[in-house]
């Protein structure tokens, strides 16, 4: 678990609001509230917990229903008085069974779906699946798959129906996801490097200016 404390937290009006957000989908999930004593029970445990004010009592989301809030990080805001933990939930989070207290669907980017079903067709050794089957032909056998689906969309490209264009983009993509598999590396990774291409960039213009 990641905790960032550049600042002392303020809990002279005994409770701080605590905002809770997905750390993988970055949908926030619901709102609580901490004392001292709670908040220090969350860094030790790496769950949340929270201090209830309907119960009057240190409450440890999920204690019932086991739905957990596994902390990854905790930022403090500029006036040291609330707290955004990032954390992963291990179910619905509401009380009433939705994954959100505002009744909205919590899940990731499907491309991150995309690239776990790929993982977990090769690790479970699934025979029937194309994913498999692709994957133990080798890396040579991969690139060559990929590269074809790379010059279909090129002349997929050169004509004017979207529907094949769309077709082949998405084969390409889908065999670049089981390359990546093979060489070890995760999608999020090769979206770092565009994000710090990007930075880059940005301050470069900045700098001509």
């Amino acid at each position: 678990m990641k905790c960032i404390q550049k600042k002392k937290i303020n809990f002279q009006k005994g409770l701080i609001p605590v905002i809770v957000q997905d750390s993988k989908t970055s949908k926030v999930l619901m709102l609580g509230y901490m004392n001292q004593e709670s908040y220090k029970k969350s860094i030790e445990e790496k769950k949340v917990i929270f201090y209830s004010r309907s119960k009057k009592r240190l409450w440890k989301k999920g204690e019932i229903s086991h739905n957990y809030l596994l902390i990854k990080d905790i930022l403090i805001d500029c006036d040291q008085d609330t707290l955004l933990i990032k954390a992963n939930p291990t179910g619905p989070i509401c009380h009433n069974g939705s994954d959100t207290c505002w009744k909205e669907i919590n899940k990731m980017n499907f491309l991150f779906h995309l690239e776990n079903i790929i993982s977990n067709r090769i690790n479970k050794k699934y025979k029937n699946s194309y994913i498999f089957q692709l994957f133990q032909k080798g890396i040579n056998k991969i690139s060559q798959k990929l590269g074809e689906e790379a010059v279909e969309m090129i002349i997929e490209s050169k004509d004017n129906d979207k529907h094949f264009f769309l077709n082949e983009s998405a084969d390409l993509l889908f065999h670049y996801l089981i390359l990546l598999h093979k060489k070890g590396i995760s999608i999020q990774e090769i979206i770092n490097i565009l994000e710090e291409r990007h930075l880059k960039n940005e301050k470069k213009e900045l700098i001509d200016i």
